[in-house]
C-alpha cells in the first residue's frame, strides 16, 4: 500500500505552483502557469487576483488528475503564498475590490515618509520587527481604502475582508467559508504584534484601519479548513500555511538557531533562525517570525532584496537580451571576468540594508566592448552582492555564519552558487529538492494531520545535492566588492 501524497498550492509573485509530494520529500507531480504583472505606473505593480484564482485551480487540477489516474490517494493541502502582496474582497461576492498591490510595489512611498515623519516608526518596529517600508501590507490597505470608492465605509460597515494571498486563496478554496492565516503571514503585515501575538490596535489606528477587516491567526500547522469538493473535486483538509520565505526555511529544516537559508526566486530572502528570541536588529534587518508550531514561536532575522531572478527576467522580457533563464549559466561561464560592469538592480526600490524605495535600476561601466553576456553576468553577480550585505548586516547584530543553504529556481545556476560561495566566502550547499518553498507548505500539512510526528522526522529527511567551496582570492574579492559598493552609492538615493 503506497502513501498518500500530500498537495502543496505555492502562489509565487510570477506563478502559481502546485506540487504533490511524497511523504520523503520528493516530488510526485507539478503543474506551474505564469501569470500576468500589471504596471500602472513607473514603480506601481499589481496581479489580477482572478487570474491567480484560475492558475491556481488550474494546476492544483492537474496535479490531482495525475494521482487519480495512478490510482494514489492526496492527503492534505499546505499553502505558501507571496507574502505582503495585498488584496481586500467583498464578503458577500468574494469578488475583489482593485487589483492586489504586488509586495514590490512603492505607491505608498510618501505616506511612509509622512508615517516617519510624524515619529511612528519606533511603534511599528518594537511591535512587528519591521521598518515602514511600502513593502509591507499595512500602508497598502490604507491606500485601497482611501482610493477605491466606497471602500472605506464598507470596511467600517464589515463588508470587506483583507488578505495576503494565502487568507484569499483560503476562503476561495473553502467556498467563502473560512477567514484565516497563519502568523508568519500576519507578521508580515506592520499590523500584528509578534511578541504578543495579536493585532496591534494601536497600529491599525494609525494606519486607519478597522479591526473587521483582518483574518483570524493560527499556527502553521493548524485546521484552516476544508476545501470545497465542488472546486479540485476532491475535499482536502488545509492544514498547513506560511509565507513563502518560512516555507522554504521549513523545507530546508532549518529547525535549530543559528541556521541560515537563502532563497533565490523573484526577489531573495535570507533568514536567520534565532531561536525562541526575537533579536532586535541595529543594521536595517528585519525581526519577523520564522513558525510558530505546537504553542512555541520562533523568530528569525530576515534580509530582503526585493529583484534577484526578476533581473533576469527583465533581461528577457523588458530588453530581449536572452531567450531564456537556462541559457544565462552557458553565457556567463565563457567570461573570464565582468569587465568592470555593475547592474544594481533597484528596479522597485533597494531593500535591506538600504531601505531605500526611491532608488531605480542602474547599470555602470558600460563600453563599446560590453556585451549581451556581460549584462546577464552582471545581473547575476548583483544577486551575490546583495546576499553578501545581508549577511554581513546579521553578522553585525551578532550572527554566526558558516555556511549558508540555498533554493529557488536560480540555484540550478552552478555558476551562480560557485560566485555566491566566492563572494561570501562560507561553503553554499544546495539541497536534492530545490523547491523547498512548496515542500515546506507540504511539511506543515503533514505535521498537522500526522504522517510527520515532529520536526525531527523532517530533520532527518534533508539531503545535500552539491556543496560549493569558494576558491576566489582574497584580492579578487575584495576589488570585485569596492565595485558593487560604488554602484550602489551612486544609486542609491538617501
Amino acid at each position: 500500500m503506497s502513501q498518500p501524497l500530500i498537495l502543496s498550492i505555492d502562489q509565487g509573485t510570477t506563478s502559481s505552483r502546485a506540487m504533490l509530494f511524497e511523504t520523503d520529500g520528493t516530488a510526485f507531480a507539478v503543474s506551474q502557469q505564469e501569470f500576468t504583472q500589471i504596471f500602472p505606473h513607473p514603480g506601481w505593480v499589481e496581479h489580477d487576483p482572478e487570474e491567480i484564482w484560475k492558475t491556481t485551480v488550474d494546476t492544483c487540477q492537474a496535479v490531482l488528475a495525475k494521482a487519480a489516474s495512478a490510482n494514489r490517494t492526496v492527503a492534505a493541502l499546505g499553502i505558501t503564498n507571496q507574502r505582503e502582496t495585498t488584496v481586500i474582497w467583498n464578503r458577500k461576492t468574494g469578488k475583489a475590490i482593485h487589483n492586489a498591490i504586488v509586495w514590490q510595489d512603492r505607491r505608498t512611498s510618501e505616506y511612509c515618509q509622512s508615517l516617519k515623519q510624524a515619529g511612528h516608526e519606533a511603534s511599528f518596529t518594537q511591535a512587528t520587527g519591521l521598518v515602514l517600508d511600502p513593502y509591507f501590507s499595512g500602508t497598502k490597505i490604507n491606500w485601497l481604502l482611501d482610493n477605491v470608492a466606497e471602500a472605506r465605509s464598507q470596511a467600517e460597515n464589515g463588508e470587506l475582508a483583507f488578505g495576503t494571498m494565502d487568507s484569499f486563496l483560503m476562503w476561495r478554496l473553502t467556498g467563502g467559508a473560512v477567514h484565516k492565516t497563519d502568523a508568519t503571514n500576519a507578521s508580515r503585515t506592520l499590523l500584528y504584534n509578534i511578541h504578543q501575538q495579536k493585532w496591534d490596535n494601536a497600529l491599525l489606528s494609525i494606519l486607519d484601519i478597522p479591526a473587521s477587516l483582518l483574518p483570524q491567526v493560527q499556527e502553521c500547522a493548524s485546521d484552516f479548513g476544508t476545501t470545497d469538493k465542488s472546486i479540485l473535486g476532491v475535499a482536502l483538509p488545509i492544514a498547513g500555511v506560511a509565507g513563502d520565505q518560512h516555507a522554504a526555511s521549513i523545507g530546508q529544516v532549518c529547525f535549530s538557531e543559528g541556521m541560515v537559508k537563502s532563497t533565490y526566486g523573484t526577489g531573495c530572502f535570507v533568514m536567520l533562525n534565532t531561536g525562541e528570541k526575537a533579536l532586535p536588529s541595529t543594521n536595517k534587518m528585519l525581526t519577523t517570525i520564522a513558525f510558530q508550531l505546537d504553542g512555541k514561536t520562533h523568530y528569525a532575522l530576515e534580509g530582503s532584496i526585493f529583484v534577484a531572478g526578476a533581473a533576469v527576467q527583465w533581461l528577457r522580457d523588458g530588453i530581449g537580451v536572452i531567450n531564456s533563464a537556462e541559457e544565462t549559466e552557458a553565457l556567463v561561464s565563457k567570461l573570464d571576468d565582468n569587465q568592470g560592469v555593475y547592474m544594481v538592480p533597484a528596479f522597485t526600490g533597494l531593500g535591506a540594508p538600504h531601505w531605500d524605495p526611491d532608488a531605480r535600476g542602474s547599470i555602470f561601466g558600460l563600453t563599446r566592448d560590453t556585451s549581451p553576456a556581460h549584462l546577464v553576468r552582471a545581473a547575476l553577480e548583483s544577486v551575490c552582492y546583495q546576499t553578501h550585505d545581508l549577511l554581513e548586516a546579521m553578522r553585525n547584530d551578532g550572527a554566526t555564519l558558516d555556511t549558508l543553504r540555498v533554493d529557488g529556481g536560480m540555484v540550478k545556476n552552478n555558476w551562480l552558487n560557485q560566485y555566491l560561495a566566492n563572494v561570501l566566502n562560507i561553503p553554499v550547499q544546495r539541497p536534492m529538492q530545490t523547491e523547498t518553498t512548496a515542500l515546506g507548505a507540504a511539511y506543515l500539512a503533514g505535521l498537522q494531520t500526522g504522517i510527520y510526528s515532529s520536526i525531527d522526522d523532517l530533520s532527518k529527511q534533508w539531503q545535500q545535492e552539491r556543496e560549493y567551496l569558494p576558491n576566489m582570492s582574497t584580492d579578487s574579492r575584495d576589488t570585485a566588492m569596492v565595485g558593487w559598493t560604488n554602484a550602489v552609492n551612486r544609486t542609491r538615493t538617501v
